[in-house]
């Protein structure tokens, strides 16, 4: 997956099973696992959350993905 790819997928509100699996590469069973750590955490906080989606923030947080370096790269090209 590209940077431009990566920063596109990033940019919805929410995180569908496939595209987490996308980003991490994961298979569905860890993509289910990291969903659902999420999920849980969240729900813990207080907060309600679609059935079948989590926030997308929360997953390049989980992911500890760096936004400004993949803008950077595509800046590049």
């Amino acid at each position: 997956m590209t940077a431009s790819e990566t920063l596109n997928l990033i940019s919805k509100q929410w995180c569908s099973l496939s595209d987490l699996m996308k980003l991490g590469q994961f298979g569905r069973n860890s993509a289910l696992k990291i969903k659902r750590d999420i999920k849980n955490k969240l729900v813990n906080q207080g907060y309600r959350i679609p059935k079948h989606l989590v926030p997308m923030k929360e997953v390049v947080d989980y992911l500890d993905i760096n936004i400004n370096y993949l803008e950077s790269r595509v800046e590049r090209m």
